[in-house]
């Protein structure tokens, strides 16, 4: 049992760190959304490599760092710009629904390749991909939450900051990989 929740651990800490991010200058509407979303695709993600087995985690293997990078870039530099623009800087950010999703994918493509160690755990996969999607889900929120309180006592000029970080996310696990 042990193994199973520091895997979900361990896999939910990109997205929350991505959520504090997003907290720090996200419409608070994100708080609900963000971390369902960040959970589903955790855990659906981990049941996709699951699914996929060997054949798939060579591939994911492969490519999953390149894809991160390039969503967690594109995201971080549309930030930057917005900041640097300066339109409504101090208002909180309403987002596409692409935008999380693209946030979703980024920070769960780690658990598509974790997903095929899943039967290597010693409970239920089943139980593994519950613990996985609840504690991204949990872990997100307060994420989130943690990055909205420093928001309000930071100011509106985080989106700067908040891309940076996005983008040096993405450079992390290109360079892990490489």
């Amino acid at each position: 049992m042990f193994e199973a929740v520091a895997l979900a651990f361990g896999l939910a800490m990109d997205a929350t760190a991505m959520a504090a991010v997003r907290g720090l200058a996200a419409d608070r509407r994100e708080a609900v959304i963000l971390p369902l979303l960040f959970g589903t695709f955790q855990a659906g993600m981990a049941a996709l490599g699951w699914a996929l087995g060997a054949w798939g985690g060579r591939y994911l293997d492969e490519w999953d760092h390149w894809i991160a990078f390039a969503l967690l870039s594109g995201v971080g530099l549309k930030m930057l710009f917005d900041a640097w623009r300066g339109a409504g800087a101090d208002e909180p950010r309403r987002s596409g629904p692409w935008v999380l999703v693209g946030l979703a994918v980024a920070t769960s493509i780690d658990a598509a390749a974790a997903g095929i160690t899943l039967p290597l755990v010693p409970v239920s996969p089943w139980l593994s991909l519950a613990l996985i999607g609840g504690v991204t889900v949990a872990c997100s929120a307060l994420g989130f939450v943690g990055g909205r309180t420093a928001g309000r006592f930071l100011g509106g000029k985080l989106t700067a900051l908040g891309g940076v970080i996005l983008i040096a996310i993405g450079v992390r696990l290109l360079v892990q990989h490489l």
